[in-house]
Parts: structure tokens; sequence; C-alpha cells
């Protein structure tokens, strides 16, 4: 879930100036103007998109509906379709992926006491006179037990979207009342301590399977997948009381739920839900970053590995991306940016550059580092009230794309419960309209941009981000695409303070290259058509060539040791470079989870995995998945080797940069120990 309190969760902001300043706008302007390209430039980058190296068809982009969709669905009609077209129409956010919250909910007798929105009705209906201390009343299998027509202002909007959505997503932030240790769904007295009671295990599988069923039923729909969990591994959700009892902090629902329990109530879930009448995957377990979603899915055996159908991680923390970039390709499981939202500027505005360049940079690294499937916003639509001066920080915040009240009321209009847009709005349009679902991520060497290929293959889309005050000539490389026509054109798409997605005119690609100049503090969709298929020496890595494996942090190359076997770094011996020289030879699989076997040239030998050593071994007999490697990179020019059996990369032991040091194997773990530079010493 998004902040708990904005002072753990702000992001910072990026080293740019403001340009821009103004007033509120009440309403969104979504320009169809063409402009002309900027004729002054900056120092220049070349970007070069690289289609040998893409991902499986992206998902799309998404939202979770709360709290939004509980404070707005029971919004005047005016108000509410405002908010549809910003969120899902096409010249809005056009999402297609949505995260119904299964809300938990307190007891009847407990006053709210949470945030605008963020008390979301549970599915239970209680007996008459049931307070917190009662907490034995609830069975599943009793129909009077559940309130069918729980939630109506989330699902209202479940019913206006659902021609838009192509995959369904249920989660819970916690479990109802009578589940957890303290009686309250804002968490544990203790935050850093498991809230949902463990003989709650089954009832709460129970809960929220039924809670889909009823869900799908009541609106026609098919929920694709289902989390149990949200940031379950931290100390952010706490409950408070106050002198009289009552609870005085934690502001929204959540629940702290360690590894061992989330282990507990996955295996609880999947019997449950395979008997189920939803044909819902278990995801897990959207924990806030990904060196924390490491932790939990490696103690998780691999039995209850098998029982999860999709990764979900968050990015509010940005270390270790590729860490679990690696561990969903050694699971073989898609992978989702399953949530993130913050401020990145300086108090709340509408105009300033900072927020929107913040967010579209974070786009970038995600897409970039994690290699996701889908890309999910917390909340597009956050509490105006909130977040303006005096909410929850003096300066206020920007989180949220587009901000209105939470309190408004039916008699309100647009006028008097005006909705706003800031640069976050524009600057995710960028991506949102221009890559689309069906398209396929690619790899590029510059940190400033992601690029993807059309589902057809015969288009292209770069989105680059300019945070610096100055202009910047950007030169697209796309001599890495097989087909470049004759005809082939780029057409810039704007969005800096001057305008808002401004397409500009179309320029001519002479000899694979064209080069454009982009305004300062803008973010850019390059659209490039005219490209398709890959060149034939556009694979940094190709069948049948021979390359030095050096390592990133020590600068020397994966030889085998002199005893034949082990693997150890060496320096360059381009004298007698035996035993430190790769053949590569993919064997199966496809896109950026191809599998590759590595023979050493000289010897004749295959790299493997080995009663959990890294080994050499005669390239002979057959070969199994120990001796296969999925090799991923950014596009920095260094790679990390994956062993498709046990999920394990070859590891500098110590993080030695020794002439001689062993090379053992380690959980991923993004570490430069663990990374590989490609060197090609001899063609095919």
């Amino acid at each position: 879930m998004a902040h708990r309190t904005r002072k753990r969760r702000l992001l910072g902001a990026i080293g740019v100036t403001a340009v821009a300043t103004g007033t509120l706008l009440a309403t969104t302007t979504l320009p169809a103007a063409h402009a002309e390209p900027v004729q002054a430039a900056a120092a220049g980058v070349t970007v070069r998109p690289d289609p040998s190296y893409s991902g499986e068809k992206f998902e799309g982009w998404g939202t979770s509906l709360v709290w939004f969709a509980n404070a707005t669905g029971d919004y005047p009609p005016a108000i509410r379709e405002k908010l549809y077209k910003l969120l899902f129409g096409d010249d809005g956010l056009a999402l297609n992926i949505a995260r119904y919250n299964i809300g938990g909910g307190n007891a009847p007798d407990v006053k709210d006491y949470l945030r605008a929105g963020g008390a979301v009705e549970g599915w239970w209906k209680a007996p008459a006179g049931t307070t917190r201390e009662d907490v034995d009343w609830w069975d599943a299998d009793d129909p009077a037990d559940w309130n069918k027509n729980a939630d109506k202002t989330q699902r209202w909007w479940v019913d206006r979207i659902k021609k838009d959505i192509t995959h369904w997503e249920a989660f819970s932030n916690s479990p109802p009342w009578f589940m957890t240790e303290s009686g309250y769904v804002s968490g544990n007295f203790d935050a850093g301590k498991d809230q949902l009671k463990t003989d709650s295990v089954e009832d709460f599988a129970k809960y929220l399977v039924g809670a889909t069923e009823r869900l799908e039923k009541a609106h026609g729909i098919e929920v694709d997948t289902l989390d149990p969990f949200n940031e379950p591994n931290t100390d952010y959700w706490g409950t408070e009381l106050g002198p009289d009892g009552e609870p005085v902090g934690g502001r929204q629902e959540g629940a702290h739920i360690g590894p061992e329990l989330q282990q507990k109530v996955i295996r609880a879930l999947a019997p449950v839900l395979k008997k189920s009448r939803s044909d819902a995957e278990i995801s897990a377990m959207d924990e806030t970053n990904p060196g924390t979603f490491a932790t939990n899915w490696n103690s998780y055996p691999r039995e209850v590995r098998d029982l999860v159908g999709q990764m979900n991680v968050h990015t509010y923390g940005t270390g270790q991306r590729t860490t679990v970039r690696d561990l969903a390709k050694a699971a073989d499981k898609p992978l989702w940016m399953s949530e993130v939202e913050g401020d990145w500027g300086d108090g709340q505005s509408f105009t300033d550059m900072r927020p929107g360049l913040g967010l579209a940079q974070r786009m970038v690294d995600d897409l970039r580092e994690l290699e996701p499937k889908a890309w999910v916003f917390w909340q597009p639509v956050e509490d105006y009230d909130n977040m303006k001066p005096g909410g929850e920080s003096a300066k206020g915040g920007n989180w949220g794309e587009i901000q209105l009240p939470f309190s408004c009321t039916s008699k309100d209009t647009l006028e008097s419960c005006p909705v706003y847009t800031n640069t976050k709005f524009d600057t995710a349009r960028n991506f949102t309209h221009y890559i689309k679902p069906g398209d396929r991520l690619i790899k590029t060497d510059d940190t400033s941009s992601t690029a993807a290929i059309s589902r057809k293959g015969d288009a292209a889309t770069v989105v680059h981000v300019n945070s610096t005050t100055e202009a910047r000539e950007v030169t697209l490389d796309l001599s890495k695409f097989g087909r470049v026509s004759s005809r082939a054109t780029v057409t810039p798409v704007v969005t800096s303070a001057d305008g808002k997605l401004e397409k500009q005119k179309a320029v001519r690609v002479t000899g694979k290259r064209a080069t454009l100049t982009v305004p300062a503090q803008s973010v850019t969709s390059f659209l490039v058509k005219g490209v398709s298929g890959v060149a034939t020496d556009a694979a940094e890595l190709r069948k049948g060539h021979t390359y030095r494996l050096t390592g990133a942090q020590s600068g020397k190359d994966l030889t085998i040791a002199g005893d034949g076997t082990g693997l150890v770094i060496r320096s360059t011996n381009a004298t007698d470079p035996a035993g430190q020289r790769w053949r590569v030879e993919q064997v199966r699989g496809q896109d950026n989870r191809k599998r590759y076997v590595l023979t050493e040239t000289a010897t004749d030998k295959r790299l493997a995995i080995r009663d959990g050593a890294l080994v050499a071994e005669p390239d002979e007999g057959r070969r199994d998945a120990a001796t296969e490697w999925i090799m991923s990179t950014t596009g920095d020019g260094t790679w990390t080797l994956v062993n498709a059996a046990t999920g394990q990369l070859p590891d500098v032991s110590g993080q030695s940069t020794n002439d001689g040091a062993s090379v053992g194997v380690w959980q991923p773990n993004s570490g430069a120990n663990q990374r590989w530079k490609v060197t090609e010493v001899t063609g095919g």
C-alpha cells in the first residue's frame, strides 16, 4: 500500500530546478497541438534500442482501486465520469489493469479513524450487537455471515471499468478485525509482530476466496490473480490506542505477516482456491521493495514457491531490482511491479516539472531493471485536501497524478469539487499511450530511456527523460534492427513545461540514425516507424561465438581452475587463453528468458552447478537444467547468469578481486561480484 506516513515514504526530489509556475487547473486539457522541434541543444546522448533482447508480451498499465474508488464511488456522475476518462480513457492514462481491494473491516463498535477512503468495508455480516470483543462468530460456510452487498463504492468502479480491464487482481491489506491479534485492521500494537492470528489462517484463506467468488459472480468478471498480502514483512502497520482505549494511530488497513506466516497462508490458500469457482492464481507477496521481497521469497521452500503463479513487488525502495528480476526468471514466473507512488517535488504543485520527471525516471528504471510484465500505480487519484499545504506535511505533496477532495458530497459539481492533474499525469501518458499491451520491452544502453517494439513487430517506441535544465540532442541509433526502411521516420511527442504530449514533425531516418532535440526538463516519446526484425550482429550473445566473461567488480576473467573442475578469476592471458574462453549455445527458451550452455573451448568443459558448487564438467552426455543459464542485462554491457536448475548465480567468493579467487554460487543479490562483462573473442 502507499503511504503509512509521508515521512516514511517521501521520495527524494531529483536535482533539477522547476521552470514553471502558475495557478491550479480545475480540469485537464489534452492538447493535440503540433510544435516544431526545439533548435537549441546541449550535450547529446545516443540511444541504441536493441530488439535482440526483448521481454514477453507486456500486459499493460494498472492501478489499485483503493482508496480513491471507495471515496468517490458515490460521487455525482459528472465527477465520476471525469475521473473515469482521466484514468481509463484513451486520452487519459488509458489503464487496462485493476487491483480490487478485499476490505478487512473493523468491528461495528469501532468509530472510523482511518484516512479518507481508507475504511474499505469487509465482506462479512456481523450479528446485531457484535463488538470488537466478539471474534469467534464467523463461519465461512454460513451464507448469513457474508454481506454480498458490501463495498458499494469500490464496486461501482468495478462495473464502470470492467469493459476496459484485461487483468483483474484481488488483494488484501488486512484480514478482518476478528482474525487479527490486535482486534483492529490498522495493524498489531507492535507493528513488527505478526497480525494474523495463526488459528485464523484457514479462515483468512476462505474469506479471500469467498469474497473473490462473490465479486466475480456479482459483476460478471474473472479475477486472474489473488494476492493475500500487502507489504507484509515491514513495521509500517501499527495500531495505537488513546487514553480512552480508542485507536488514535494507524490510518489505514495493514498487517505485518512475516515470511513463515506467509508460507502458512499460501499453503492454506492454494487448496481453497483450487476447490473454488474462481480460476484465479495466487500472486505474492506485494512487498514494499525488492530487497525485502527477496528475503521473503528466498525463505519459501520450493513447494510453496510452486503454489505462487505470479510474483508481485513494489519499488518504494529501488535497490536490488535485478535480484527480483533474476528470481522471477529462475522460478519461470511472471513478474509485476505491482505498486508505487511518490512525491518527487517540494510541496503540492500542478505545474512543477520535477514530480513528472521523477515519476518518469522511476518508470524507466523499473522497466529496465525489473523487466516486469506489468507496471501498476498505487492510486493515481489522491485526496487533494490531504495533499494541500497543511495536510500531511507543511508544504503538501504530489502523491497521485490526479487530485480531488475525498470529502465531496452528492450536491457537488466539478466547480465545487474540482479535479486537478499534475505533471506526473502528463509524463505518465508518454508511457501509457505509446507502450501498449502486447508490445515487448527491449534493451537500451541509456539509463534515461526505455524502449519497446510493437505487437506486430513493425514499429518501436523509445521514451526518453531529460531531467536537466538544458535542451538535449538525442540520436536514435536503429542499427540493431534487422530492417530499417528507406522511409523510416521518428515522430517526437514531447511533454515539458511548455506543453503536454505535443506531437512534433516527423524526422526522416538517415543511415539508420535520427537526431532530434528535446527541451529541458522533458519526457519525449519517440515513435519509430519502418523498423522490424533483428540485425544479424545485434545480439551480444550469438550462437556458436566465443567470449570472455570478465567480472564487473574484479576486472578478471572467469577461468577454469588448475584442478580442471573448479572456477576462479584470473587476469586475461592473451598468449595462453586456455580455460578462459566460453562458447555460447542457445538450447531453449525465448525472449529475455533464453537458456544457454557455456562451454570452455580449450577444454570442452561446460559450466554447471553440481551438489551446490560451480563446476566445469565434460560437455558430454545429457544436458540437464543444471547446465543451462538464463542471461540477463540492463543494457550496461554486464550480465548475470541464472542457473535454470537452482536459480543461483556465479558469485566471486568474498567479493575478492585477487588473481585465483574462487568463484562459487549464491542467490541473486545484485552484487557487482555476480555480474560479468561479455567480450567476443572469436566468431562462429
